[in-house]
């Protein structure tokens, strides 16, 4: 593996933590304020703070961007949900089931040899501006069929902010390399253009990931991971020419650790979430101290004070 590919590697790992933080607090949020409008909900202290946390998380994966191509960065992004089973367990003061832990070993084998496979070279070519307009309108379109009101709305919104997520990350790819030219002007009309789409495809997957934890966290959570690598690979592989490694050997090291990593994440969503009550705990703030709620964790064990003379016990 490249040095620029280990880069690229860690940067992915501390942005999937950081994702992983903020989809719990986002799941936590969502269930307490069911029904409220989003007008309100952006009035909250802990939507901002979880939109921080994604910020960070986005940054992070932008940086990942500059050195490791779309192949090697996106499959990493399924550690979010490797990393949000045992934080969400946590937050909610019960322990990872055994399926789960199945199902996270499953995801981190089938990344492992996906990495094999994917490792490469810092990207060499990215979307021209008339690429990234046809990408982002056929993306667009297909976004807007996904949301549209039907039965089970949740799943259909996860699957949308996944490709939100996927597609701007390989916008962000363009508008990264673009803005680094030195032979171009930084601030050029394909990067402001580029960026301007970043940033809406960006905002769209967060509003629409916030709609689909309101049915909980794991299901949802799990398309948003499988379909944001799914089109960025789609975009990597079709029209930037960043193919994987190995021939033949390698494309079906892929496509085992692809079936591997797929139902692993299939494992992690027969997890059925608990209740969350609604009280006045911050829930960012309770995630970020790995803080469980007082409703749902098991209750203390209070040691009994001695029978005092005279005084009759109840039976």
């Amino acid at each position: 593996m490249s040095a620029a590919a280990v880069i690229a590697v860690a940067l992915s790992l501390v942005s999937a933590i950081a994702y992983a933080l903020a989809a719990v607090a986002q799941e936590r949020l969502a269930a307490r304020t069911a029904g409220t409008g989003l007008l309100r909900l952006l009035g909250t202290g802990a939507w901002w703070s979880a939109v921080g946390l994604n910020a960070a998380a986005a940054l992070l994966h932008v940086i990942a961007l500059k050195y490791g191509p779309l192949t090697l960065v996106q499959p990493l992004g399924a550690l979010t949900l490797v990393a949000a089973v045992p934080l969400g367990a946590r937050a909610a003061g019960r322990r990872v089931s055994a399926v789960e832990w199945r199902g996270t070993a499953l995801t981190l084998l089938g990344l492992a040899a996906l990495l094999v496979t994917a490792s490469g070279p810092a990207p060499a070519r990215v979307l021209s501006l008339t690429e990234a307009l046809a990408v982002a309108g056929t993306t667009a379109a297909a976004i807007g069929m996904l949301s549209w009101p039907g039965a089970r709305p949740g799943l259909r919104h996860a699957t949308a902010s996944g490709f939100a997520s996927g597609v701007a990350s390989a916008l962000t790819q363009t508008v990264t390399v673009a803005a680094t030219d030195r032979t171009a002007p930084v601030l050029s009309t394909e990067v402001i253009v580029v960026a301007v789409l970043v940033a809406a495809f960006a905002v769209g997957g967060l509003l629409l990931s916030q709609t689909a934890y309101r049915g909980g966290l794991g299901a949802p959570l799990a398309l948003v991971t499988l379909a944001n690598p799914v089109a960025a690979a789609v975009i990597g592989l079709t029209m930037l020419g960043q193919g994987l490694h190995g021939g033949p050997a390698g494309v079906l090291l892929a496509l085992a650790g692809a079936g591997l990593a797929s139902w692993g994440v299939v494992l992690l969503t027969r997890v059925t979430p608990g209740p969350v009550p609604e009280d006045d705990d911050h829930p960012v703030a309770a995630v970020l101290a790995l803080r469980p709620d007082t409703a749902t964790a098991e209750p203390a064990l209070v040691p009994r004070q001695p029978e005092q003379p005279g005084h009759l016990t109840a039976l």
